[in-house]
C-alpha cells in the first residue's frame, strides 16, 4: 500500500485515510493480473477481478457525483445507476483501464466530499438523510468488503485448490 497510515488526527483526515487505504487494497488484489485472468469467473455471481474495481468506480459516482452533486446520470463520467450494470465490463476494456477509471473517479469523489463538512446532510433514496461523515463510512466499508472478495478470487486463481481436496 502506498497511503501512510493515520492512526492519530482529525476525524475526516483519519476517515479519508482509511479511504484511500482501501481503495488501494482494492486495486492490490488485482494488480498484476492479466486480462484473461481479471476477467474469470470464479463465482455464481458477476464478481470477476476486473468487475470488482468496475463497480467501485461506479459506487465512487452513484455517491459523490449523482448524490452529492446532483448530477443526471448523463452528467456523470460513467456509469452510475445502482443496478448490476455496475459489474459490466466491456469487452475491449483491459484492467489497467478499468483501474486508471477507478483512480479518476475516486481523486473526482475526493474533490466533491472536500466541499462537504462531515455534518452536511442530503436526502438520499432509499437511504434516507445521510451526512457525509456516514458517506465517506459507506465507502471505506463497501471497498474494504470488496477487498476481501478481490483475496479471496486473487488467491483462487494464483494458488487453485488442489483436485483431491474438492471433494
Amino acid at each position: 500500500m502506498y497511503t501512510n497510515v493515520i492512526t492519530n488526527g482529525t476525524e475526516r483526515s483519519i476517515i479519508e485515510n482509511m479511504l484511500d487505504r482501501n481503495r488501494e487494497a482494492l486495486i492490490e488484489t488485482v494488480r498484476g493480473l492479466s486480462d484473461d485472468d481479471a476477467r474469470r469467473q470464479l463465482v455464481a455471481s458477476l464478481t470477476t477481478p476486473i468487475s470488482l474495481i468496475k463497480h467501485a468506480a461506479a459506487a465512487e459516482r452513484i455517491w459523490f457525483q449523482r448524490f452529492w452533486v446532483g448530477l443526471d446520470e448523463s452528467e456523470c463520467d460513467g456509469y452510475s445507476r445502482r443496478d448490476d450494470g455496475t459489474f459490466a465490463v466491456a469487452d475491449g476494456e483491459s484492467l489497467a483501464e478499468v483501474i486508471a477509471e477507478f483512480e479518476r473517479a475516486s481523486q473526482r469523489s475526493r474533490v466533491i466530499a472536500s466541499r462537504f463538512h462531515l455534518d452536511d446532510t442530503m436526502d438520499i433514496p432509499h437511504e434516507g438523510t445521510v451526512s457525509m461523515r456516514w458517506t465517506l463510512l459507506l465507502m471505506v466499508q463497501e471497498f474494504a468488503r470488496h477487498a476481501g472478495h478481490g483475496d479471496i478470487l486473487r488467491e483462487q486463481i494464483d494458488k487453485p485448490i488442489p483436485r483431491q481436496m474438492i471433494s
